[in-house]
């Protein structure tokens, strides 16, 4: 039981890598800030900001395929243990941090779209 809780919740990072002076992508800015100043963005400013994102959420795909792997390697008897429990926080960490990126280049991503601009490479 507590093997698929695991399990589901390595999914749901998973999931959510799937389904954001100098500029970069950062998971902790406010996103009334990141909405403002994609108000102000041009059209090329809109799409540098939004792959900066995307690149920022599949470079933590090393880390997921770490986490996986890890998670293959805890025999059923540690379950419960203090490494499981260190793991499932880096679990949850990795977790919020790529949603805080995902939600953050979907506002890039939609201001572009509305303004017309390419939106080709920008999947995740």
């Amino acid at each position: 039981m507590r093997k698929m809780a695991l399990y589901l919740m390595v999914a749901g990072v998973v999931f959510v890598f799937s389904g954001c002076g100098e500029k970069k992508a950062d998971e902790n800015k406010p996103i009334g800030q990141v909405t403002a100043e994609a108000e102000k963005m041009s059209v090329g400013e809109l799409r540098a900001m939004a792959l900066k994102y995307k690149d920022a959420i599949t470079g933590k795909k090393p880390e997921v395929d770490k986490m996986m792997a890890k998670l293959q390697g805890i025999p059923a008897d540690k379950m419960l243990s203090e490494e499981t429990t260190t793991f499932k926080a880096e679990v949850e960490r990795l977790n919020k941090s790529i949603a805080a990126l995902k939600e953050r280049m979907d506002i890039y991503y939609n201001k572009l779209k509305e303004k017309g601009g390419d939106l080709s490479g920008l999947e995740i």
